[in-house]
């Protein structure tokens, strides 16, 4: 079921949205001081390419850097994520059997405003707690 998911969010919504995480993983990584975001964009973009599958996770470790960089992140580029995320759930909440990949664009909104801090891991992973 989860590959049958993938490949229909994969034509509807997942390559554009991977896209935009891309092309701001590029712009991050073209100016030196913001490779970080980038390198977290570029994960992301992974992540919503094929979400079904994979969750997204808190680290407890991450330190104030990681705050510090997220606030500058949601400035310049979380919030426009995470309105490509919005108005593409919306739009395929429009149809029964794009609810699922409605509610999947909307479990991606978090992770597009706060990147850093996150780890995208397997929901089958034997790990011993979610935090």
């Amino acid at each position: 079921m989860k590959l049958l998911l993938n490949i229909i969010w994969l034509v509807l919504c997942g390559f554009w949205m991977a896209l935009g995480y891309a092309i701001a993983g590029i712009v991050c990584c073209i100016l030196i001081i913001t490779i970080p975001f980038g390198i977290a964009a570029f994960r992301i973009a992974a992540y919503a390419l094929w979400p079904f599958g994979r969750t997204v996770v808190r680290r407890p470790d991450a330190s104030a850097a990681s705050l510090v960089g997220n606030i500058i992140w949601l400035v310049v580029a979380g919030v426009w994520l995470a309105i490509g995320h919005l108005t593409t759930g919306i739009a395929l909440c429009c149809t029964i059997i794009g609810i699922p990949l409605g509610i999947a664009n909307f479990k991606l909104i978090p992770v597009s405003l706060l990147p850093l801090g996150a780890e995208i891991v397997p929901t089958d992973a034997p790990y011993p707690a979610r935090y």
